[in-house]
């Protein structure tokens, strides 16, 4: 497993770039106004429509298990980003280190036995990191499953290879294509967008 410590380079200020990443953050990964932690009699969920409550999958549905760091390049408003993830994720779980261009830690993810926590002096608690497992759900785990799910919230995932499409009727909301050493997430209902590097192969 390598560390993700390796500075990136924006275009942006220090300033700018740490204001900015905290406000990206906060709507990329959408809404808001909870606590960062689930009991566990409690099924995580995320809203990934307005009226569609996707239950967030068990760790074992992973398609295969991830050991291995991303940089990821994130996108909104016309503004772009980047820090880096120290992922770890197999059937028992989710755990993701993030980290600045710096290489400093920005925080600590996990979902484990039913329960998301985020950990973090950087992100706002208003953040909920359920939206975050989501997304990582929505690339990377088995797609009969995430179809599934995603049926039971009233969406559709139509796939083609590597290529994952969800529809909340005829609207188009998400995209996901991945090939051997990227993953790309648009999301064109909340109007964000990111570029998971690394070796998928």
């Amino acid at each position: 497993m390598k560390p993700y410590l390796f500075p990136l380079v924006t275009q942006l200020s220090r300033k700018e770039k740490s204001c900015g990443l905290v406000f990206l953050t906060a709507l990329v990964f959408i809404n808001l106004f909870s606590c960062s932690s689930l009991a566990v009699n409690k099924r995580p969920y995320a809203y990934l429509a307005d009226r569609s409550k996707f239950i967030l999958l068990a760790p074992a549905a992973i398609a295969r298990p991830l050991d291995m760091a991303q940089y990821i390049s994130a996108s909104y408003n016309g503004q772009s980003f980047y820090f880096s993830a120290w992922v770890l994720a197999d059937e028992n779980g989710i755990d993701i280190s993030l980290f600045n261009e710096l290489g400093a830690a920005m925080g600590e993810l996990s979902y484990r036995e039913g329960v998301v926590n985020l950990s973090s002096a950087v992100f706002p608690q208003s953040l909920k990191p359920e939206y975050i497992v989501a997304d990582f759900q929505l690339c990377f785990y088995d797609p009969d499953l995430v179809r599934s799910a995603l049926k039971n919230c009233g969406l559709v995932m139509e796939t083609q290879n590597e290529h994952r499409r969800i529809f909340e009727g005829k609207n188009l909301i998400m995209e996901i294509e991945k090939d051997s050493g990227a993953v790309k997430l648009v999301n064109h209902l909340r109007g964000y967008s990111y570029i998971l590097e690394g070796d998928y192969n």
